[in-house]
């Protein structure tokens, strides 16, 4: 197992740094694409939290593999993007928003192939602050002990299609699927602040 908190704060292993170097890890170094399912769970999600992984995942699943995104939606807050969502339908993943009163907040990212699970647990959104910018804890699981605490990614999706929640396939050919009207537009005139962090900005103008 391996533990950090990023931006270069502290981990127990030199080639874990932070949440991006452990998805490195997860999804690139070793791995073979094609091979088995990378998984994706965020309540926050924008276009730079994937601009690291997007090739890896093109190339995974044009090689059979898979990728499965569970995001958060709102229509009152800024949650997942059109954009991230966009993209992650370009290459291929299959992507599912759920909308609930009490969000999604769960962030953890992981594979499944036959060899088995591994699973990295964070406090890190998928967005480009959480990848690398904001004070972020992270844990990386490996096969074995992820096999040892009975951890499984097809348990665990089962399990988010069994509760009561909205869960919403948006698809590119359906623009007016209620799912994009759950997704903020990043691209526009107002100022975007990101993540769960609420944040005061108290403006004063002084005149001379």
């Amino acid at each position: 197992m391996q533990f950090a908190i990023h931006p270069n704060v502290y981990n127990t292993s030199p080639g874990s740094k932070g949440l991006l170097h452990m998805l490195e890890q997860t999804w690139i170094r070793g791995k073979t694409a094609g091979d088995g399912t990378f998984y994706i769970v965020s309540g926050f999600s924008n276009y730079n939290g994937g601009v690291r992984f997007y090739d890896t995942f093109k190339q995974h699943i044009e090689k059979g593999g898979r990728c499965v995104a569970f995001l958060g939606g709102s229509t009152s807050q800024r949650l997942s993007s059109q954009q991230v969502v966009a993209q992650l339908l370009e290459i291929g993943c299959q992507v599912y928003i759920i909308n609930r009163k009490r969000l999604l907040h769960a962030k953890c990212y992981g594979h499944s192939s036959a060899t088995g699970d591994s699973l990295v647990v964070s406090s890190g959104n998928f967005t480009g602050p959480g990848m690398s910018q904001n004070i972020e804890a992270s844990l990386l699981i490996e096969e074995a002990n992820v096999l040892e605490m009975g951890f499984s990614w097809q348990a665990l999706t089962e399990s988010f299609f069994s509760q009561s929640w909205d869960i919403y396939t948006p698809s590119l050919e359906d623009k007016e699927h209620p799912s994009w009207k759950l997704l903020y537009n990043e691209v526009g005139p107002a100022i975007v602040l990101e993540d769960e962090q609420e944040v005061t900005m108290l403006i004063t103008l002084v005149h001379a």
